[in-house]
C-alpha cells in the first residue's frame, strides 16, 4: 500500500506502455511540446474533464471523477464513468446516492485518432477500472475507449492478462519514478509521429551524437569560459 504522497497520475502508465523514454522526458525532465496530434487529443478530453452527474433512465454518467488506488500507487481523473442500473436482485454493483437498485460501473476513455497496435491504451484504462474496484469495492469487469476516427466505442474486457499488466507496469512505474533516470531511445518507427522527437532527438542519441556535442561543449567551457 502507497501513501497518499506517493501517488502517481494513471496517465504516465499510458506514456510508459507506449515508450519509457517519452514518459522520463514527460514525468522525470518536465518537457512537453505540442503538435497537431496532442493538440487534438487535448481538445477531446477538455470535453470530458469538467466534473458533472447526469442520469437518463437506467444509465448515470459522471465525467471528470478522481479515483485512485493505495495497492497501485495511481491517482488520476476518468474521462467518463458510466452507471449501469443493474436489475432488481443482481448482486455486484454498487449503490448510488438518490437512486435505487444496484449500479454497474464501467470506465470510458476518450482518444484521439484510431485504436493502436500495442495495449498501452488498454493498459490505462484497466487501471482506472482497479481504482474503481478499490473504491467502490465491487467488480469492474469491463470498460471502453471511444477513439476519435472512426468515433466508435471499442470494448475492453480485464481479463487476467490485462489486470497482470497493469500491476506489474504500475509497480516498474514507481521503481523507474524512484531511480531517476532517462533511458536511451528505441529504435521505432513511432518515434516520427511522436509530439517530443525534437527533444528527445532519438536519431542522434542513439548514434551518439548528442553526447559527443555535450562533451566538447563542456570542454570548450571549461577551456574558454562563457
Amino acid at each position: 500500500m502507497y501513501d497518499e504522497d506517493d501517488l502517481l497520475p494513471i496517465s504516465a502508465l499510458q506514456h510508459l506502455a507506449f515508450c519509457e523514454r517519452q514518459w522520463a522526458l514527460i514525468y522525470l525532465e518536465g518537457l512537453w511540446s505540442e503538435n497537431v496530434l496532442t493538440a487534438q487529443g487535448r481538445q477531446l478530453h477538455d470535453r470530458t474533464d469538467r466534473p458533472e452527474t447526469e442520469t437518463r433512465g437506467d444509465l448515470r454518467v459522471a465525467r471528470g471523477l478522481r479515483i485512485r488506488s493505495l495497492r497501485l500507487g495511481l491517482t488520476g481523473r476518468a474521462d467518463v464513468v458510466e452507471f449501469h442500473r443493474l436489475p432488481p436482485g443482481s448482486q455486484g454493483g454498487v449503490r448510488l446516492a438518490g437512486a435505487d437498485d444496484l449500479w454497474q460501473p464501467f470506465p470510458v476513455e476518450y482518444k484521439r485518432g484510431r485504436p493502436k497496435a500495442d495495449h498501452c491504451d488498454e493498459v490505462q484504462l484497466c487501471a482506472q477500472a482497479l481504482c474503481l474496484e478499490e473504491m467502490l469495492g465491487v467488480p469492474v469487469p469491463k470498460g471502453a475507449l471511444f477513439y476519435g476516427m472512426p468515433r466508435r466505442r471499442t470494448d475492453v474486457e480485464f481479463n487476467s492478462d490485462l489486470r497482470d499488466e497493469t500491476v506489474a507496469l504500475a509497480a516498474h512505474l514507481h521503481q523507474l519514478t524512484q531511480d531517476g533516470k532517462t533511458p536511451p531511445p528505441p529504435a521505432r518507427k513511432r518515434c516520427r509521429n511522436c509530439s517530443l522527437r525534437q527533444l528527445c532527438l532519438p536519431a542522434a542519441v542513439r548514434r551518439g551524437k548528442a553526447g559527443d556535442y555535450t562533451a566538447r561543449m563542456i570542454a570548450h567551457l571549461e577551456d574558454n569560459g562563457p
